[in-house]
Formats: structure tokens, C-alpha cells, sequence
């Protein structure tokens, strides 16, 4: 998988649709939950998206600190459904991590669904206890230092 950095600004027309169609194929379609995916946020975010080939098929939002969480944070992940079980969840991670630590974060904080816990804990996040009902799916904040 090829991984691009990209601020909002960067994005083309046709990449803006495409993770826009990504994000809702899973998080609405898949995930049968209904919410509001175009939050006014993407503006101010950092896209970390994932080819292969020319079909994007996992991506990442990112957030510098202050903007999302008083820590930076990565939110939004997703791997088109047909492309999971190919370690792409786990290098679109690795990249959004790695972007903190080349930017000098502290600290990357996240709202993962429940059910990714152990996904999560061997990327090397830690569960903070905060577990919470975000648009009907059970989540929990994590947090992972990065000194």
C-alpha cells in the first residue's frame, strides 16, 4: 500500500469524493449508523490516505493538538471492506503515528470503537476507562505517549 499525506487543501475534487465515499461506505452503509460524516472538520485536518494501485482503500483523519483533543489525534479510520485482513488498518496507523512523532507530538489521543481494543493495544494505545455511546456504537478513549 502506497500512504500520501495531504492537507485539505491539497485534495482534489475526485480524492475528496473518494474518502468521502470510503468514510460512508463503512461508517454509515456497513456500520448501519446514521451521522453527520461532514462535520467541518476535514478543513482543518491532516488526510493520511492509503493506495493500492490507484483505488484508495484506507485512510485516516488527523488532528494537531487543540483542534480535536488537547493531544493530537487520529480519528476516522477506516479500510474499504474487500482490502481488510492485508495489515492496511495497520499501516494507515503506523503512518498517522508516525506523522505525530515526525511533527513532535506528545501525545496522540482517540475515541476507538469498543470492539477494536486489542487492534489498538498493539499499535500501543492505552485504555484511559472512558467508555461512551458515540452515534449508538460503544467507544473508549485512548491515549498513547509518544516521548
Amino acid at each position: 500500500m502506497k500512504i500520501q499525506t495531504k492537507t485539505f487543501d491539497e485534495l482534489s475534487t475526485d480524492l475528496l469524493y473518494a474518502l468521502l465515499r470510503l468514510r460512508a461506505e463503512v461508517f454509515v452503509v456497513e456500520q448501519d449508523c446514521v451521522y453527520q460524516d461532514i462535520d467541518n472538520k476535514d478543513q482543518k485536518a491532516i488526510h493520511i490516505l492509503g493506495f493500492e494501485d490507484s483505488d484508495l482503500v484506507a485512510y485516516t483523519r488527523f488532528f494537531a493538538p487543540g483542534i480535536y483533543f488537547e493531544q493530537a489525534s487520529i480519528g476516522r479510520v477506516v479500510v474499504r471492506t474487500q482490502h481488510r485482513g492485508k495489515s492496511y488498518g495497520k499501516e494507515i496507523m503506523e503512518a498517522s503515528i508516525a506523522f505525530a512523532k515526525a511533527n513532535s507530538y506528545n501525545s496522540i489521543k482517540i475515541s476507538a470503537q469498543c470492539y477494536l481494543d486489542n487492534f489498538y493495544k498493539e499499535l500501543g494505545f492505552i485504555d484511559t476507562g472512558e467508555r461512551y455511546l458515540e452515534d449508538g456504537i460503544p467507544h473508549q478513549a485512548m491515549t498513547m505517549e509518544l516521548t
